[in-house]
């Protein structure tokens, strides 16, 4: 059992504090940065969220990670860990909107780590998650994400439901989908999360490396007991995702009923390298020109898909 919540936490760093010292220094502090303004810390609150961790193919994970730095966390039975998380976030700086990331969990440095140690140490194999693929509802969270911290964000229709049974949330883009998440709700078990999350991702040709802070209570389920659906669509932004043979089964599952949250305004920045001369990855620049400040969503998704075991 204990193991099985280590995988639960994978991506997550235990800290003896819950907010590095600099960002409870500057709070209060304003920022204007690519004209969106920010209220230090750069935090939400009052923010539900789901997660699931699915087994999948690891050699399949490796070909999906850039340059030569990232290597794929592995379970026991040599696995690798697909991460889906969806946050609601009810209250921030740049409105309400929802995101919907779809991630690899992953280890930063010059070689791959042993298994589960990245789940126990993950401080010194620098454990986090790969980001494939980020929707959001909202213009500004895309300029925000994409154009500040690297993250692969573009506007899509998403929604969130929270019944009594189940939390589940659907990715569409122009009446195609992308993914659908449910998660038969976790026993109550209040796990208490002060942690920190870090997320690298592809952007301009470098490898950024971005960490949001969580503080909340968390019921988590694992093994037999955790039980969603994952259902892959057809978009362009998922169709890496259909090589990586995604177990039915998830490994751990996990609902937070309300969490706070801080976005480091702190990052880091590596080129990512190839053998080949000529290859970028990620994005360019020019994915963020021109975006707006707009808050308004999309329509809401349309497709059928949760009825539809």
């Amino acid at each position: 059992m204990n193991r099985l919540l280590d995988l639960a936490r994978l991506g997550l760093s235990a800290l003896p504090s819950p907010l590095p010292r600099r960002q409870r220094r500057l709070a209060g502090r304003h920022s204007l940065v690519d004209g969106i303004p920010f209220e230090l810390p750069v935090d939400s609150v009052d923010t539900p969220a789901l997660m699931a961790g699915f087994p999948v193919d690891r050699r399949a994970v490796a070909r999906l990670l850039p340059g030569d730095e990232l290597h794929p966390v592995t379970l026991p039975g040599g696995k690798g860990l697909l991460v889906i998380t969806v946050v609601d976030y009810q209250r921030t700086d740049i409105g309400r909107y929802i995101e919907f990331s779809i991630a690899l969990a992953c280890t930063h440095g010059p070689r791959p780590a042993p298994p589960l140690l990245p789940g126990l140490l993950r401080g010194a194999f620098r454990t986090g998650q790969y980001v494939v693929d980020l929707p959001v509802s909202s213009e500004i969270s895309v300029r925000g994400g994409k154009g500040i911290w690297g993250m692969p964000k573009h506007q899509a229709s998403l929604d969130f439901k929270v019944s009594d049974t189940a939390v589940s949330s659907q990715y569409e883009v122009d009446g195609r989908l992308g993914m659908y998440i449910e998660v038969e709700r976790p026993p109550a078990t209040a796990l208490p999360v002060k942690a920190a999350a870090v997320n690298y991702c592809a952007f301009r040709g470098l490898l950024m490396k971005s960490t949001v802070y969580l503080d909340g209570a968390a019921d988590v389920a694992v093994g037999r007991r955790a039980r969603a659906r994952l259902v892959l669509g057809d978009l362009p932004q998922v169709a890496p995702l259909h090589d990586l043979a995604i177990a039915d089964d998830p490994v751990f599952t996990l609902f937070l009923p309300s969490a706070q949250g801080v976005l480091d305004d702190h990052f880091e920045c590596w080129f990512l390298t190839s053998g080949e001369p000529g290859r970028t990855f990620g994005e360019g620049l020019d994915s963020v020109v021109g975006l707006g400040l707009g808050q308004e969503w999309p329509a809401p998704p349309r497709l059928d898909v949760g009825a539809h075991p």
